[in-house]
């Protein structure tokens, strides 16, 4: 079904893998003769490849410097980047940039703030330039799709799903410093990545979709880093075999990899979806060279892939439906096991042995929606499924999110929508709130599945430390359909005999030129910002001082870390606007008393930089400075900064939400100490809020609640020093090493400034 290569492959003419080892230099020379290519020169012509070469500013194909096409934001990110651009002096949008609303949609709770953000994205529009796309008109990565997207261009979202690649745009999900520098006419600056082919051959079987190719590559090459921080480039002649819609099913995807991001080979098809939308001219045909290398190759079968689930709580955690079906007692425990260490709880019991009834596995809902299952033919296939049946009167329940409002036409008119709503099953309008939580939230011990992004612990809104708990399990539109009309009994969508009517779609463009408002090249100076009571500025932050103290506030030992965990999503995400209001909630569902540990100690640097006594302002201090002075007598808590670090074993999988790391910053935080970082994204997070993204090698030699001198860290980012000297003060001073890794020099005096406003104030 899925093969990983173990080396690098040479792929001649798009078809003939041949692998790098000691024989493929003969095979070349005897095929080519001189002309035949080393590694080095084939790297060049993959699609990756010319595409950041003709992206790139910095002269350097080893060291990029990436200036972006087009951008995007939704309402839970737009608010912040635009803070933080305004604080660093932006004039207007230099770029295409898109204000979705597809997120902070519902005014659930907190009274007026999620439409305050929406008055304010739609002044920002106008006043910068920008291009505004109103609640439930479209989810963001639908729309950027039908309306931004292009073969050979670059697209950079705040969100991390942002992803493009099978219409031939390489696109990245990334925190919004990283927008913020692009709206100042900066660069994205990283080093070249690896390209790692994905090689698709045969054709799916009927009732198997998107979902299922994806979740089979994600449980391929997640735990392996396979891919980490790659780009995937799709090729092969299976690629010719799916829809558009389909690749776009796969792509949006990858995410769930941890690649960087993913580009495809385009072809008839695609020029025909680009046609369809009003788009002809974005089209171009677009594939890897004639003999193209390839850092490391997968290849997919498409007619061995069979409906798949996901269990709580990773994408990762796959398994065939039918493997689980044939072995659920035994499956079930485990993920039962592995979920009780992860979730680390003693306020609930995880649960899912329970929803076997004579043999079956039950389930409380079904959804499908948002950018990954709301695609026109994931519901056209669905209602296909459902229609003359009903999901029962029982516990189970369906909704269906159409991605955008075009999409929600065309299904209208073809009598899609009719059809689902009779089976029982609900339509709501495009939203992205099921992927994170703020919609569809399952009941107290019920279990989701979901035609969705992510299925981790707390994304779906239940809150463990309120004894709460509900999970997710990812699936395909087709077999949510099938499970919903055997009224909530797991059924794969390939035990069915359906005839997929596959219907023509209209896209209906007027629905955005009647609503949406288009302002790229049209800045408007005068304009006045809408600035509603929870949107705030960000506090002040202090540059890095020579020599630091920290106190360990919160220790976190699971495999892996995500973004939700670190800052809820949920209903916590209609205060992102205001960033000492969200900082509230920071780590509240892992670590409840990180919050009040990390204030306590911010409130001895607020001392510091007020000119008073930080061990006055925290008495526990005194003994801490008195202990280092014993080594260090030259230290004075009146020029040391004073701050608050978290270690987790590899945090930042999932989201590209910068909060995840700012909250973290206001809260006094100067550090993360990991053992690796699951994303590039998070990583770049820390380092834009001033946040230093410490490396630990091997066991943990500090607790929860020790405290960490690091002398002369100014100095040693200065000087680019790959290791770093600290002390556990706690423990008489033991010396221990820390490394922060690879650095660019603007990543250091961002560093050193204290954030990216100040490095830009500056």
């Amino acid at each position: 079904m899925i093969k990983l290569y173990d080396s690098g492959v040479f792929v001649v003419n798009g078809t003939e893998i041949i692998p790098n080892d000691v024989n493929a230099s003969a095979i070349l020379k005897q095929r080519f003769g001189s002309s035949a290519p080393s590694a080095a020169q084939a790297a060049t012509q993959t699609m990756a490849y010319r595409i950041l070469e003709s992206h790139n500013t910095s002269g350097s194909m080893d060291k990029l410097q990436i200036r972006f096409d087009r951008m995007a934001s939704h309402d839970i990110t737009y608010v912040g980047i635009v803070q933080t651009a305004r604080a660093s002096g932006l004039k207007e949008f230099p770029m295409p940039y898109v204000l979705t609303n597809c997120h902070n949609s519902l005014c659930a709770v907190g009274g007026t703030i999620n439409e305050d953000d929406h008055l304010f994205g739609l002044s920002c529009a106008k006043k910068y330039g920008g291009i505004y796309v109103p609640a439930h008109q479209a989810v963001i990565h639908q729309y950027m799709r039908e309306m931004m997207s292009g073969v050979g261009k670059m697209i950079l979202g705040s969100d991390s799903h942002t992803r493009y690649g099978a219409l031939g745009t390489m696109a990245i999900g990334e925190g919004g410093p990283e927008l913020v520098k692009q709206l100042l006419k900066k660069t994205y600056d990283i080093d070249r990545p690896q390209v790692v082919g994905v090689y698709l051959t045969g054709k799916p079987i009927p009732g198997v979709g998107p979902q299922d190719v994806a979740l089979a590559i994600i449980g391929a090459v997640f735990e392996n880093g396979y891919v980490k921080n790659k780009i995937m480039e799709f090729i092969g002649d299976g690629v010719e075999n799916l829809s558009v819609d389909f690749r776009n099913g796969i792509d949006v995807m990858t995410t769930e990899t941890t690649c960087l991001s993913s580009v495809w080979k385009t072809d008839d098809k695609v020029k025909a979806w680009y046609t369809i939308h009003g788009r002809p001219e974005e089209f171009a045909y677009q594939q890897p060279g004639e003999i193209t290398y390839y850092d490391g190759m997968i290849t997919v079968d498409l007619s061995k892939i069979r409906p798949m689930i996901a269990m709580p709580f990773h994408p990762s955690n796959v398994y065939t439906i039918e493997e689980l079906n044939a072995n659920l007692m035994d499956i079930l425990e485990d993920v039962e096991k592995k979920a009780a260490a992860q979730l680390e709880s003693d306020t609930v019991t995880f649960m899912l042995r329970d929803k076997v009834k004579n043999g079956s596995l039950y389930v409380e809902q079904g959804v499908v929606a948002g950018c990954a299952g709301g695609t026109y033919e994931n519901i056209c296939d669905v209602r296909d499924i459902l229609k003359g049946h009903s999901i029962g009167s029982g516990e189970f329940a369906m909704s269906v999110y159409p991605s955008s409002q075009p999409v929600f036409v065309t299904l209208a008119e073809n009598g899609a929508i009719a059809d689902i709503m009779i089976s029982g099953a609900t339509v709501r309008s495009a939203f992205c709130g099921p992927c994170f939580g703020a919609g569809d939230v399952p009941a107290n011990n019920c279990l989701s599945i979901r035609h969705s992004t992510r299925n981790f612990p707390n994304r779906e809104g239940s809150k463990i430390t309120d004894g709460q708990i509900a999970s997710v399990a990812l699936m395909d539109a087709r077999s949510i359909a099938a499970t919903a009309i055997n009224h909530g009994k797991l059924t794969p969508a390939t035990d069915l005999d359906i005839t997929y009517t596959q219907p023509e779609y209209t896209f209906h463009d007027d629905v955005y030129k009647n609503r949406c408002y288009f302002g790229f090249g049209k800045p408007d100076a005068s304009a006045e910002l809408k600035f509603g009571p929870n949107i705030t500025d960000w506090p002040a932050m202090s540059a890095l001082t020579e020599d630091i103290v920290l106190k360990v506030v919160s220790v976190i030992t699971d495999p892996v870390t995500t973004t939700d965990e670190l800052i809820p999503s949920g209903e916590t995400s209609s205060y992102r606007s205001n960033p000492l209001g969200l900082a509230e909630f920071t780590l509240s569902r892992k670590d409840p008393a990180y919050v009040g540990r990390a204030k306590a100690v911010k409130s001895a640097e607020t001392a510091r930089l007020q000119g008073e006594s930080p061990t006055k302002a925290f008495e526990e201090l005194a003994p801490i400075f008195a202990e280092i002075q014993k080594q260090f007598p030259h230290i004075s808590e009146a020029s040391t900064g004073i701050g608050s670090t978290i270690y987790a074993v590899k945090p930042g999988d999932g989201s590209a939400r910068e909060q995840a790391a700012s909250c973290q910053k206001v809260l006094g935080g100067w550090a993360n100490i990991a053992g690796e970082y699951a994303t590039k994204r998070y990583r770049s997070n820390l380092i834009n809020w001033g946040m230093l993204p410490f490396l630990l090698d091997g066991e943990i030699p500090f607790e929860n609640g020790d405290y960490l001198f690091i002398p002369h860290i100014r100095r040693a980012i200065l000087e680019k020093e790959a290791t770093i000297t600290a002390y556990i003060v706690n423990k008489k001073m033991q010396e221990f090493t820390l490394k922060l890794g690879d650095l660019t020099d603007d990543e250091r005096k961002i560093i050193l400034s204290g954030c990216l406003i100040n490095f830009y104030a500056n």
